[in-house]
C-alpha cells in the first residue's frame, strides 16, 4: 500500500526558511504529478506547488519567486523549500501523488497527514 509520509514541518520567523519533503512508500510504478497544497484554519484547502514527472512546475501566484519544488523520482520524494515566509504561510501543508502501482494498474490519488508550518516571530 502506498503511503506519503511528510516532514520539516515546524515553527520559523518571517523572512526564514523551511523544507518539506514527502516519500511515497511501496510498490511504485510511477509518479505522475505530485505537489503541495495547504490549509490554514477556516480556510479551504489551497494549491501551493506541482510538479509532473516531465518537471514542469506549476505555483500558486502568493508563492511564486519564494518557494520552489522538486523531486527525486530515485526516491519517489517530493521536496518544497520555502524560502522569504511569511505569517500568511502558516498552514497544515499536505504532500499529493498520483501514483500508479504497476503497469497494469489504475491511477490512485494519494495524500499525506499534513504537517504543520507556523510563521511567527
Amino acid at each position: 500500500q502506498v503511503q506519503l509520509v511528510e516532514s520539516g514541518g515546524g515553527l520559523v520567523q518571517p523572512g526564514g526558511s523551511l523544507t518539506l519533503s514527502c516519500a511515497a512508500s511501496g510498490s511504485i510504478f510511477i509518479i505522475y504529478t505530485t505537489g503541495w497544497y495547504r490549509q490554514a484554519p477556516g480556510k479551504q484547502r489551497e494549491l501551493v506547488a506541482t510538479i509532473t514527472n516531465g518537471g514542469t512546475r506549476n505555483y500558486a501566484d502568493s508563492v511564486k519567486g519564494r518557494f520552489t519544488i522538486s523531486r527525486d523520482n530515485a526516491k519517489n520524494t517530493v521536496y518544497l523549500q520555502m524560502n522569504s515566509l511569511k505569517p500568511e504561510d502558516t498552514a497544515v501543508y499536505y504532500c499529493n501523488a498520483r501514483i500508479q502501482y504497476t503497469v497494469m494498474s489504475t491511477i490512485g490519488d494519494y495524500w499525506g497527514q499534513g504537517t504543520q508550518v507556523t510563521v511567527s516571530s
